[in-house]
């Protein structure tokens, strides 16, 4: 099929992403129907404690009284999404990482 015509910018840059991966010894696994709903899981537990420490925030914030208070309360939820998107991130890795069988 070499008339496709003309590959896209992405299309370029994951070529060449797959072939430095090839030259450099990774191999392609494809994820199994088990790591994929782990994943899913995985996310949607995340996204289940982002929800619960936004609410928690929104009350914090209505009883904040003063500025400092509330440039607190942000920098805290900026931590928590943070520490929360990195532990997601790592339990997905695990998943990945588990052996196909």
């Amino acid at each position: 099929m070499a008339s496709e015509g003309p590959k896209s910018a992405y299309e370029l840059a994951m070529e060449r992403l797959r072939q430095k991966d090839r030259d450099a010894g990774v191999e392609e696994r494809p994820l199994t129907e088990k790591q994929k709903a782990a994943i899913a899981d995985a996310r949607q537990v995340y996204q289940a404690r982002v929800a619960e420490r936004e609410i928690l925030h929104q009350a914090a914030v209505r009883k904040a009284q003063s500025r400092e208070e509330l440039e607190k309360l942000e920098s805290e939820l900026s931590r928590d999404r943070d520490r929360l998107a990195n532990d997601r991130d790592r339990k997905i890795n695990e998943i990945k990482q588990q052996s196909s069988t």
